[in-house]
């Protein structure tokens, strides 16, 4: 049985959940409401074992809550999550991509080699488990607009906005 440790804990995005194995992040989500939370955390992962969050969980906590009040830097935090390759070269890139920054999902695509699956790096982008640590809403559409953002579009923007504007980041 795999353990996993999360916390709960507020945000300026509302109430955010980090879980983590041993190896990194496993899952990050955020809601109002912090039973919804633990609930889907329960939901996908059935069969692991839940624990509050261990010393080194709490201070990955700490270091995304103070990256959302706009404090520190984006942090680069190690995650763990089932994927396929194609996946895990999406999120891989994600991460390169500068707080702050925005790339276009064809720019994405053509940097991992590539450039026609675009759709397929929106489906990647749509199935990271981990927003923040894998930074999906650094992506938009060429097209116009920002996208879609699992937990919700008012919080994409107001990502993208503390992005622009905290200038340690």
């Amino acid at each position: 049985m795999k353990t996993i440790n999360y916390i709960i804990t507020k945000c300026p995005l509302g109430h955010l959940l980090i879980a983590a194995t041993q190896d990194g992040i496993c899952r990050i989500s955020i809601a109002e409401n912090q039973n919804t939370l633990k609930q889907k955390l329960n939901k996908e992962f059935p069969s692991a074992h839940l624990c509050k969050a261990n010393l080194r969980l709490k201070k990955w906590a700490q270091r995304l809550v103070d990256y959302l009040e706009g404090k520190e830097k984006w942090p680069l935090l190690p995650y763990d999550v089932r994927s396929t390759a194609f996946q895990r070269k999406v999120w891989d890139c994600l991460r390169t991509i500068p707080s702050g920054k925005t790339y276009y999902y064809s720019e994405v695509a053509k940097a991992i080699g590539r450039p026609l699956a675009v759709r397929a790096v929106a489906r990647a982008c749509a199935a990271n488990p981990t927003m923040l640590v894998v930074p999906c809403h650094r992506i938009v559409p060429k097209s116009g607009g920002i996208g879609g953002f699992s937990s919700g579009i008012k919080r994409k923007e107001k990502l993208l906005r503390l992005e622009k504007e905290n200038k340690s980041g």
